[in-house]
């Protein structure tokens, strides 16, 4: 019934080569396991030529030195020239006769090519600068340990986006919002006199995958934030990222002036407010010369904002843009926004917010829109609007922590998400306006550029509360690097160097990875249902929920689920949020025959009895969804415990006990939500679907008071 469910290669899994010893997931993908023809890699590095002084030179020589030398079993030399078999990391600084053009590659972008020198093959790593050859560095490791060849090299690749970050919900107590892989990795208590290498590992992982920025604390800001002795801890931060070509940003709370300084208002139009962000401004970039700028969150979810004072979102950004503009700074407004001033529909808020303010941002101003227009969904059609403000830079925010995909348990790899999203095609200059095309500026010609994701990191041994949430954040830099990307394609890059490159680990690795989203939705929110999990903690099925102060707050209002059928119209019958999508989308969204089935329920109320192109009615085809991702997630129970052979233990034990809370969860998601729907459409399960374990009254008298992440 559902061809994605996969053929495990099962027999290969078990003839894969044999692990090594017991690890804890610390090193993620750098841990560069010795390749199986080390000595054929050796030939290709017998020496490494890095004439360059600075910290980032050196850390690329470092990073060739470590991986090469644990990849291949042989250290190699370091030399002054180079020789036969050597790598030569040039800049026009170190080496003004490169045998490389460098033009196009800008100040990040690298060129590796295999070339000849006095009749000796040697490997060129050349950048404009130091930054470049350290992504270079890092991009030949990943061939090197992913088994590509590495005899007829000629790569050039620059950034597509200019500004790629990591947003960190972290706060100053430790905690971190909607984290789940341990407490914040900021020591702010012991900052800025104790600078652990853990950050410097961190700097390495994000320097690996192209992040070069990061927001240290959360947009639910604390003024604290901006006091002297937290730029001070900040500043520390800086100081060890900044070989590694990351930047520090912080998230400001928009009332600070009044919280630290007495102001008696905050409005962006006073002259005195101005004043202290200037002057804010000047402090910080004193002690932090390349600080990258401040993410706003304002007027969302009782923060405050500068529409307290009758202003729009493009005052507020403007007044502290112009604070930062004379050291290079830029602002990140985020357009997640929703009142209860907006009953009909919260997915249009931020749409009718930001789109009449098209033009009026300041240039070094970046609106920062989610992927989906309510909040980081299982699935979300993209946000109408990306390709809706033309003459305003748009930047994306990815959701790499899995508030609603099963936190730190579940497997569910957000590659496809990442992918399905940046090809969407908004149809905002005819086709091929894709959403990729938005952010990285080529559709419109803007020059900033940006995206952000919502990091999964803490301090968890292996960062990000499991083994496979790495791949989520090694995705999003991938992506952030080149959005053209396949989510497959990084999915064998990570696989092959977390665990071993034979075919026999990575293949059903991939396997597993490349369905466990779509399966998250078939049993959390199959065929365009969301936000049904539970309020608050957002911990597994809720969709009863409806006693709640705000419409907007409670699953009911998202679903709609009555007597005649299923899902949120949002067509010109109903809230018309179709109409904030560009013409040719709209129509085809208009229609329930036309809509995508994945996004059904996301813009139509449908009859339980209607039919799906399966030739099912609506309501068995719900069922069958449910069926599906749970069986989804049993084939990768027995898929993984194939691979016990060859994975060390510590990981697969990890992995396994997770793979086994989420069958256990997904069941429950299954089995709590046919249990709820089938109380109101009163239609018997299709044959072959199993009744829930429990009645839904048992479902609904569940609490979790102590669920982590929840704020």
């Amino acid at each position: 019934m559902f061809a994605r469910l996969f053929c495990w290669t099962i027999a290969a899994a078990m003839t894969a080569a044999a692990p090594a010893m017991a690890e804890d997931g610390y090193d993620l993908w750098l841990r560069h396991e010795k390749v199986e023809d080390g000595g054929k890699l050796a030939r290709h590095a017998t020496a490494i030529v890095a004439p360059g002084t600075g910290a980032t030179a050196l850390a690329a020589r470092d990073e060739l030195l470590r991986g090469l030398s644990k990849a291949s079993g042989l250290a190699p030399a370091l030399t002054d020239r180079p020789r036969n078999g050597a790598i030569w990391l040039a800049t026009p600084a170190s080496a003004p006769d490169l045998p490389a053009k460098l033009d196009g590659l800008g100040e990040e972008g690298y060129a590796i090519r295999s070339i000849t020198l006095s009749g000796q093959p040697v490997t060129l790593i050349a950048a404009n600068s130091d930054i470049g050859l350290l992504y270079g560095a890092y991009a030949y490791l990943r061939l090197a340990e992913t088994g590509a060849s590495l005899d007829r090299l000629d790569i050039r690749s620059t950034p597509r986006i200019k500004l790629r970050l990591l947003n960190h919900w972290d706060n100053l107590d430790g905690t971190v919002e909607r984290g789940y892989a341990g407490q914040s990795i900021w020591d702010w208590w012991r900052l800025p006199d104790w600078k652990g290498p853990r950050y410097t590992d961190y700097a390495r992982a994000n320097a690996s995958i192209g992040i070069n920025g990061t927001v240290l604390n959360n947009v639910n800001a604390k003024s604290d934030s901006l006091t002297a002795p937290y730029i001070a801890k900040a500043a520390a931060l800086a100081d060890v990222f900044r070989p590694y070509g990351i930047k520090v940003y912080l998230s400001v709370k928009w009332t600070a002036p009044m919280e630290l300084s007495g102001l008696k208002t905050a409005d962006p139009l006073d002259a005195q407010v101005a004043a202290w962000w200037k002057a804010k401004a000047d402090e910080i970039y004193k002690v932090i010369p390349d600080f990258g700028g401040f993410l706003v969150k304002a007027n969302s979810e009782g923060q405050p904002g500068p529409q307290d004072y009758r202003r729009t979102h493009a005052d507020g950004a403007n007044m502290l843009a112009a604070a930062l503009k004379p050291h290079g700074g830029i602002v990140m407004w985020r357009a997640f926004v929703y009142a209860h001033d907006n009953p009909d529909d919260r997915a249009k808020q931020a749409y009718s917010d930001f789109k009449p303010l098209d033009g009026q941002f300041a240039d070094n101003v970046l609106v920062q829109v989610k992927n989906g227009a309510i909040d980081f969904q299982p699935r979300e059609p993209f946000h109408p609007l990306f390709g809706a403000m033309p003459k305003t830079p748009l930047m994306m925010e990815f959701q790499i922590t899995k508030e609603y995909l099963g936190q730190s348990t579940h497997l569910t790899y957000l590659g496809p998400l990442f992918e399905e999203t940046l090809k969407s095609d908004t149809f905002a200059k005819g086709k091929g306006s894709t959403v990729a095309k938005v952010i990285d500026g080529s559709l419109e010609g803007h020059k900033l550029s940006g995206i952000a994701g919502v990091a999964n990191i803490g301090m968890d041994r292996d960062w990000a509360g499991s083994i496979f949430n790495q791949a989520d954040w090694y995705a999003f830099g991938r992506l952030a690097w080149n959005p053209d990307l396949s989510a497959e394609a990084i999915a064998r890059e990570w696989a092959a160097q977390t665990f071993s490159p034979g075919p026999g680990i990575v293949d059903p690795v991939v396997a597993m990875m490349m369905g466990s989203r779509e399966a998250a939705v078939d049993y959390m929110t199959p065929l365009g249902l969301a936000h049904v999990m539970g309020t608050g903690h957002h911990y597994g099925p809720a969709p009863w929920i409806a006693d709640l102060a705000r419409p907007e707050w409670n699953p009911v209002y998202y679903h709609k689920a009555d007597a005649q059928g299923i899902g949120f119209d949002r067509t010109k019958t109903g809230s018309n949020a179709i109409a904030q999508y560009a013409p040719a989308v709209a129509n085809m969204l208009g229609n329930p025959k036309t809509t995508p089935e994945r996004d059904l329920l996301w813009f139509h109320h449908v009859a339980w009895d209607a039919k799906l192109k399966s030739g099912d009615t609506l309501w068995n085809g719900l069922v069958h969804h449910y069926d599906a991702g749970v069986a989804y997630v049993a084939n990768m129970q027995k898929a993984w415990e194939s691979l016990r052979p060859s994975i060390d233990a510590e990981r697969f034990a990890q992995t396994q006990a997770f793979l086994g809370i989420q069958y256990r969860e997904a069941k429950w998601w299954r089995d709590a939500s046919i249990a709820y729907f089938q109380s109101i459409s009163k239609r018997p399960l299709p044959a072959g679907s199993a009744a829930p374990e429990h009645d839904l009254n048992w479902y609904e008298t569940l609490q979790f008071p102590y669920a982590p992440g929840h704020p």
